[in-house]
């Protein structure tokens, strides 16, 4: 039987995301976010390319990427609803760290993979935020499925996009338990 770590499995059986509008701060320091960052990159990847890689968005960083989702919002005519929403975001938000999806060329791994790897590198980072005692919150938004607004803002290259955006801080509100998927509707076994 191989050896066991209750802690890490009853701490992913009781992990929770934290609102992103419920995270305030202090958040993460260079040095705190240094772990976490090197948790995540511990993801599997095949064929050891890293397709993937972290920009840490400070405060001012944010504050001026609302401003873009503002005017990329108008230029796009979406609802103002929704540009204030994705605004707020960014601008109501003291750290978070976008998870960009780089796939490099590989004659052996699949482009697919490669963006998977960048899904597992974001729950990494959310789960390691939370064993280490912060708030996180995954999320996305429109914005980040914004040729122009991932170029202009993040200086994305040709090819790469945002896998997410793992909001960190200090939890203020403790969200409610939410219903769980059944196992057994969405599990099949397999036995010949």
């Amino acid at each position: 039987m191989p050896d066991a770590n209750p802690a890490a499995l009853d701490f992913l059986l009781s992990r929770r995301s934290r609102p992103a509008k419920t995270l305030r701060p202090p958040v993460p320091d260079r040095e705190a976010l240094d772990p976490i960052l090197t948790a995540a990159a511990r993801t599997p990847d095949h064929g050891k390319l890293e397709p993937w890689r972290f920009i840490v968005l400070e405060k001012p960083a944010l504050v001026r990427l609302a401003g873009l989702v503002e005017r990329r919002g108008a230029a796009l005519s979406r609802d103002p609803e929704d540009i204030a929403k994705a605004a707020a975001q960014y601008g109501n938000a003291d750290l978070a760290v976008a998870v960009i999806a780089s796939p490099k060329p590989s004659p052996k791994i699949p482009e697919i993979e490669q963006i998977l790897s960048a899904g597992a590198v974001c729950l990494s980072l959310l789960n390691a935020a939370l064993a280490a005692g912060w708030g996180a919150n995954w999320l996305s938004g429109w914005p980040s499925h914004d040729p122009e607004f991932v170029q202009q803002g993040l200086g994305l290259a040709p090819g790469e996009t945002v896998a997410g955006l793992i909001h960190l801080g200090t939890e203020t509100t403790a969200p409610p338990e939410r219903p769980r998927p059944d196992l057994a509707a969405i599990t099949t076994w397999m036995t010949e």
